[in-house]
């Protein structure tokens, strides 16, 4: 039909031209913030890319929800605007029988949410996590950057190296000191390799130095020389994670979990699908307009109430992680009182199809 094919060619564009312009945004403000991780410390500058693919990809369905919802807005708005809506409306055509064409178009944007809600989102966040986990647990060695003092892991170290080689493993003129209790050493040496251990650990091997020792109690200081001295780094190579954090455990672990952090995770991600459905019928139901009326209002409208729709979805998964609310609860509790008040938006716009404008429209000036 006519009818059908145009709404959801003019959606197509729309929501194109939408997810291009939000997608540019928001992985532009990710790039800043990953790089500024990276500055931190907090990431290898390395991983930078591989870092930025693995969040743009777990917020890849709020976008899409977002581009559906405006596109359906910001296409009806214009038709209000462009008197098509009359001509609809005139035909006998009401606000409810563009619920079949929207739905249609959206299918597939709704799968692919529910695709990466449940597949692809702990898939990304457990690749972060583990990319976050391994730089944090690397050698000592390994934090230094010539020309740089470093603190180790543990704060009770400090490490300086002229020079480095380019798998980090063999570092020239280093300086180390170790704070303790009850004194504190200074060592140097020419070069050190860091080398490993049967058990699984490291060791860092020095060559041609000297170490120092200061006991603070005695006041006595020992200085010691040595062509080969071996230094205990204390860290396993990087591993996987021991526990998972529940967003980035699969959902079928989530599922036979009876913990209320898992359960809150899951209510999370069934959520954020629930809300792309209701968003749709919340889309159709607030688009409004005329050819004299302020339509950017009707779009500043829905995107305040995007913005609190997932607030409350954000909500729900707290309230469940604390066990306030049943899962079961907390969904219907949010995404039921959504859906009921969509319907009851569509059905008050079907019985004022002669009225297309919702309250905040003013009614254009009577000439004379």
């Amino acid at each position: 039909m006519l009818f059908d094919s145009t709404l959801r060619k003019d959606l197509s564009r729309s929501f194109g031209g939408t997810l291009i312009v939000i997608l540019t945004i928001v992985l532009t403000m990710m790039l800043i913030r990953t790089l500024g991780m990276a500055a931190g410390g907090k990431v290898s500058p390395q991983d930078v890319v591989l870092l930025l693919g693995y969040i743009a990809l777990a917020q890849l369905p709020t976008m899409l929800s977002l581009s559906l919802f405006v596109a359906v807005v910001s296409v009806l708005t214009r038709m209000y605007r462009d008197s098509e809506m009359a001509v609809w409306f005139s035909s006998g055509v009401s606000i409810a029988r563009f619920v079949r064409p929207v739905l249609r178009f959206a299918v597939p944007v709704l799968v692919a949410v529910t695709a990466l809600m449940l597949l692809v989102w702990p898939w990304a966040n457990r690749n972060t996590t583990e990319l976050r986990d391994r730089y944090e647990r690397r050698s000592d060695l390994s934090r230094v950057a010539p020309g740089q003092f470093q603190t180790s892991s543990d704060g009770r170290r400090v490490f300086f190296l002229d020079k480095q080689s380019a798998d980090s493993s063999d570092g020239r003129n280093i300086f180390i000191l170790d704070q303790r209790e009850d004194g504190e050493s200074v060592t140097t040496a020419q070069a050190g390799r860091i080398e490993p251990r049967e058990d699984g650990q490291r060791e860092l091997v020095l060559s041609n130095g000297a170490r120092t020792d200061l006991d603070v109690e005695g006041g006595t200081r020992t200085i010691a020389r040595f062509e080969r001295y071996v230094v205990r780094i204390g860290e396993k190579s990087a591993g996987p994670l021991a526990e998972l954090p529940p967003k980035a455990q699969d959902t079928l672990t989530l599922l036979r979990s009876d913990q209320a952090r898992s359960r809150g995770e899951l209510v999370w991600r069934l959520g954020m699908i629930l809300a792309a459905f209701n968003l749709l019928l919340w889309g159709i139901g607030l688009a409004s307009g005329g050819p004299r009326g302020g339509n950017n209002w009707v779009l500043m409208v829905a995107l305040l109430g995007f913005v609190v729709y997932f607030n409350l979805v954000s909500l729900s998964q707290a309230w469940v992680a604390n066990g306030r609310l049943p899962a079961a609860g907390a969904l219907l509790a949010v995404h039921g009182s959504m859906l009921a008040g969509a319907l009851a938006l569509l059905r008050w716009r079907v019985a004022g199809s002669n009225l297309p404008r919702l309250p905040w429209h003013r009614s254009p000036s009577p000439t004379s």
